[in-house]
This record gives C-alpha cells, structure tokens and sequence, in this order.
C-alpha cells in the first residue's frame, strides 16, 4: 500500500543522507521525496512517499523515530489529506498542433510558461493521477523532456504537524 510520510527534521548537514540510509539499510523504497524548510529555519518538513505492508510502514516509522534528526513523524495517509506535485514538460508544438497543445493545457489548468518557434514549455499541478492522464494524452513523439517534483502533501482541515 501506498504511504505518504511527512517529517519535521532538523534543518541541519547530513539528516537527508541518515534518511535515505535507513531507508536503503533497510532494502526499503523511496518512490517520491521533497525537502525544504518550514516557517521555522531550523527545521525542514521532508515528505516521503513509500510503498508497504502495515507491518513495514510501522518498522520505518519507528526507526524514523529513532533518528536524532528526526522532531515529528506523521503518516499523512491515514486521514485526509491534500497532495500535489508540480510537472514541468517541454514538448514539440510546430504548426496545427500548436493550438491543440493550448487546448488541452487548458483543459488540464495548466500553464504554458515558455514558448518558443517550436516547443512549448507547460506547467501543470494536481496528483500524480492528473499529471499521468496528462503525459497519455500527449503523443509520445511530441514529448521532449519531462521534470516532475515529486509529491508534497498537508492534512486537511485542522490538523497540522508542529514541533
């Protein structure tokens, strides 16, 4: 099952590197994961998203814990949450597809940010979901470069992770 795992880490050199580790000690996967700090400079909010039994999220969550980094571990997928991850693609926009690419730039939200005589550069937000349905409705051929960053998730309503 998929877990997205949000942490408040101390904002310091080398506290990604003992995640990743405990992650990759561990033989566990990281599907997606986001940095950055939080309001706080002292401390970074890292959302991972991990793919696992019960019994697994629990063991990562526990030695997560252990981590002299680690203030707060939240497992975002128990409850109801917001998630987005932004995607930026560079695509072949030459004559009448030109106009079909805006077209379903705008059907997805998205935003065309660069444009040049033969490319378009888009940017599209939403769940992985949105972003997948978007790339199938390219054809592969226009497709030039892809750049997604991963996914960054918040509980819904009032919930909220703090120190």
């Amino acid at each position: 099952m998929r877990h997205i795992l949000s942490l408040l880490v101390e904002n310091e050199s080398g506290a990604l590197s003992r995640i990743a580790g405990l992650f990759s000690a561990r033989a566990f996967n990281i599907e997606s994961l986001t940095v950055a700090p939080t309001e706080d400079a002292s401390v970074s909010r890292m959302t991972i998203v991990t793919n696992g039994s019960d019994q697994i999220i629990e063991q990562i969550h526990k030695q997560l814990n252990k981590l002299v980094d680690v203030i707060k571990v939240v497992d975002l997928s128990e409850s109801a949450h917001i998630e987005r991850e932004l995607m930026l693609i560079k695509v072949q926009a030459k004559g009448e597809a030109r106009e079909e690419i805006k077209r379903m730039t705008d059907i997805f939200r998205g935003r065309i940010v660069d444009v040049s005589d033969n490319t378009y550069t888009i940017e599209i937000t939403g769940d992985g979901a949105k972003l997948g349905a978007f790339l199938q409705a390219l054809e592969p051929r226009q497709i030039l470069e892809v750049v997604r960053t991963g996914v960054s998730g918040i509980a819904r309503g009032e919930k909220a992770i703090r120190v």
